[in-house]
């Protein structure tokens, strides 16, 4: 069973973003969080709290009862999107003016467990009364 968290309108650069979400993607959940910790940059205080939301959403997904450290859970897929972008014009010599671009990004991370769940055997038992 997978859990999703997202967070829309991160007021980061995309590009800054993806440097530290590269250095979590397929690591086990405990891992990534003790790497964020560690991360000196903005983006991994961004990324801590999306990646325990999405811890959360798969303990309540599974019916809030299971603990998500019984069931080794692995960042799937994480990755950034870039967002609106402010436009602004900032005063320059001789009249000129120059551009200003506030860029936003939007976080996804999805995470998956390694060891079923009594769920994901409830929906395996069914599916193959199914069939």
């Amino acid at each position: 069973m997978k859990a999703v968290a997202k967070l829309r309108n991160c007021p980061m650069s995309p590009r800054k973003m993806r440097l530290v979400v590269d250095n979590i993607r397929g690591k086990k959940v405990e891992d990534a969080l003790n790497i964020l910790k560690f991360t000196n940059r903005e983006s991994s205080t961004w990324l801590t709290k999306v990646l325990v939301s999405a811890v959360a959403n798969w303990e309540v997904k599974n019916g809030g009862n299971v603990s998500a450290d019984d069931y080794a859970l692995v960042v799937q897929t994480a990755f950034v999107d870039g967002g609106t972008m402010l436009k602004r014009f900032q005063p320059a010599p001789q009249g000129r003016a120059h551009r200003i671009r506030k860029r936003t990004n939007h976080i996804t991370i999805e995470v998956v467990n390694k060891i079923p769940t009594p769920m994901d055997q409830e929906l395996a038992q069914q599916q193959a009364d199914n069939n």
